[in-house]
């Protein structure tokens, strides 16, 4: 038999605000169909004044716990992919620990832009099957809102903010791939390429920052990662693209997303896209995507799924899970 982290819960939330396309009209020179075109996002929700990473990530929690029939007491561990943490220190995942009124086990953050919930997901995975922990929340939280630069045309229309969260627990498995749970997972980073895509403030500098992307660069560099990536988890678990059911992609981009699946010989309609209504909520994304395509019954019990990100570093990985 063989451990394996699988999923017992899942939940999000969104803002209140809904930003639709529109909006920006007023203040740059784009229209509604320039952005739907090139990214495939027709609105987007903006975190409200005062709202944080770490209030979005307990909601999305408390979310999960109620599908899974589960309390906080049930939790040993709290794992939060985040770029946009509320504080330096500590860890946006403390802060969810102490607002769901968790006073056992541990919590700590992940940081790998884009890529964060995909590396969160490894590291839980890791803690389960190691017997460190027994249910871990894996969250992806994030408040991109507040990190744009309002006169760039080309970036601040993209990104929104949310959360998602998913429950894992250890169960025994048989050890074979037709196990539930997460079966293999690849992570990939290459700092050579930092300049494709960045914030241009951090703690060391003193400064906020805004983000920086050179999209048409991030766009040559995705497709062939997201989809070598992928193929790779799924031969480390004896799988091949013909077994999936369902890619659950970070929701970046209509275009990466289509020209993924395309390359991993996959129809759209084995992908599970949101992008159109939450606009790129960087390591929130793909949690968000589980919860929202379970919610709709795109996701059942037994199908397998491969979930894969990029973002900065840059970083990039892949994820194979049966629900």
């Amino acid at each position: 038999m063989t451990r394996r982290a699988v999923v017992a819960g899942t939940g999000h939330y969104l803002p209140e605000r809904v930003v639709e396309n529109a909006e920006f009209e007023a203040t740059l020179d784009t229209t509604d169909e320039w952005i739907r075109s090139r990214s495939g996002i027709e609105r987007r929700h903006f975190a409200a004044e005062g709202e944080t990473t770490s209030d979005m990530a307990a909601k999305a929690a408390e979310r999960a716990l109620a599908d899974a029939g589960l309390t906080v007491d049930d939790v040993d561990a709290i794992v939060v992919a985040t770029s946009t943490p509320d504080l330096t220190f500590p860890s946006a995942a403390t802060m969810v620990q102490s607002k769901l009124g968790m006073t056992k086990g541990f919590a700590f953050d992940v940081q790998a832009v884009c890529a964060g919930f995909v590396y969160a997901l490894s590291n839980a995975s890791a803690l389960i099957a190691s017997g460190q922990a027994d249910r871990v929340m894996v969250i992806g939280a994030e408040t991109f809102s507040r990190i744009m630069d309002w006169t760039d045309r080309s970036t601040c229309v993209l990104f929104g903010d949310g959360a998602g969260a998913l429950l894992l627990e250890a169960q025994e498995q048989p050890g074979t791939n037709k196990d539930r749970g997460i079966l293999a997972t690849d992570l990939n980073s290459d700092g050579r390429y930092k300049d494709l895509l960045y914030v241009d403030g951090g703690v060391s500098t003193q400064s906020t920052g805004h983000l920086r992307m050179q999209g048409n660069q991030v766009f040559r560099h995705a497709v062939e990662k997201l989809a070598s990536t992928a193929n790779t988890a799924l031969d480390r678990a004896g799988l091949s693209a013909g077994d999936v059911d369902w890619i659950v992609p970070h929701q970046a981009n209509i275009r990466i997303i289509q020209g993924t699946a395309k390359k991993m010989g996959l129809s759209m309609d084995n992908v599970v896209v949101t992008v159109q209504d939450h606009g790129n909520t960087s390591a929130a994304s793909i949690p968000l995507a589980l919860s929202v395509g379970k919610e709709r019954g795109q996701i059942k019990e037994g199908d397998l799924i491969v979930t894969e990100a990029i973002g900065g570093g840059l970083a990039w990985g892949a994820v194979v899970l049966r629900w």
